[in-house]
């Protein structure tokens, strides 16, 4: 059987291989909530709120008393508002390739935003988590665009939430999501104050990577012709770097540098696209794994809180 690369593998092989990576891309996959703000001696609500097309999305709401800020955070791809259990199989295979084999625990970062003074929301994405299904399973940011939509119209309207000052902590998927929804709809945008954004993510410079550490880098534009015949995803709603052009509130980003998910340039390019000054692009240094940059709020919360601080009053 002729082989299609150095690699050994043959052509159907090698189809086989980037059908398998374009099914993971498009399709996230839910992991199971393991705890709960109350784990850290947080009271909490459960609340559930539709989706801008009425997808149900469930969510935790953490009321501080007397405060009139709130941050509402948005997950990575595949994760949910609880976190990443890598630590565990089957969800241990997604980042394992860049050594992201260890827990990733959000209830640390609730107990730091409620410290600073925060009533936090934070809730799934569309098929993960416990949120509802919808678009046949499929991902990409424009979907969720509408759940972060969601999100911000119910923080509006209920009770418990309307007329606080709004900032979002929009963790890579929601970044992407987050900026697409700003691109899409920037009216629902208009009093948000700020938005932390850790680690947002063009699919083709993650495929790039997986396909470099498979010997397959010439294959991307196979790569990216598989998704969209599985999804109907393209390029160009796979990134967001095109939407961060439209984003108008104070962002901070930051990413691990070396993060082996990805490459450098790819945060640089939506730092750049965005038009305002009140913006800020951190570095994190002396890691490889992308999962660091999840826990890096829990560990060194200082420059997100005095982010939040300086723009939300």
């Amino acid at each position: 059987m002729a082989t299609g690369t150095a690699t050994g593998m043959s052509e159907d092989q090698i189809d086989e291989a980037l059908q398998q990576l374009a099914r993971q891309v498009s399709y996230p996959l839910r992991s199971p909530v393991l705890r709960t703000p109350e784990d850290l001696g947080l009271d909490y609500e459960d609340v559930t709120f539709p989706s801008a097309d009425g997808v149900p999305l469930e969510a935790w709401y953490i009321p501080c008393p007397g405060s009139e800020k709130l941050v509402i955070a948005n997950h990575p791809l595949n994760f949910n508002r609880y976190g990443y259990p890598s630590h565990l199989d089957p969800w241990r295979s997604f980042g394992a390739a860049g050594g992201n084999t260890f827990e990733v625990d959000y209830m640390a970062d609730y107990r730091i935003l409620h410290d600073a003074g925060y009533h936090v929301l934070t809730y799934d994405f569309r098929n993960q988590g416990q949120s509802g299904a919808g678009n046949g399973g499929v991902g990409g940011q424009g979907f969720m665009a509408r759940d972060v939509v969601g999100s911000l119209r119910f923080a509006r309207s209920d009770a418990r939430t309307r007329g606080l000052a709004i900032g979002l902590f929009s963790r890579c998927q929601g970044a992407n999501a987050s900026m697409y929804a700003m691109h899409r709809s920037p009216g629902e945008f208009a009093d948000v104050r700020c938005m932390v954004a850790p680690q947002p993510l063009s699919v083709h410079a993650a495929l790039a990577r997986a396909l470099e550490s498979m010997g397959l880098p010439e294959r991307l534009a196979q790569a990216e012709r598989e998704i969209q015949l599985v999804s109907g995803l393209t390029r160009e709603v796979t990134t967001p770097i095109r939407a961060a052009g439209s984003v108008r509130v104070p962002t901070f980003l930051y990413q691990v540098r070396d993060d082996l998910m990805t490459t450098p340039d790819d945060v640089q390019a939506m730092f750049d696209a965005i038009p305002i000054a009140a913006k800020r692009l951190m570095w994190i240094e002396g890691t490889t794994a992308r999962w660091d940059g999840y826990l890096e709020f829990q560990r060194r919360p200082a420059p997100m809180l005095d982010w939040f601080a300086r723009h939300m009053g």
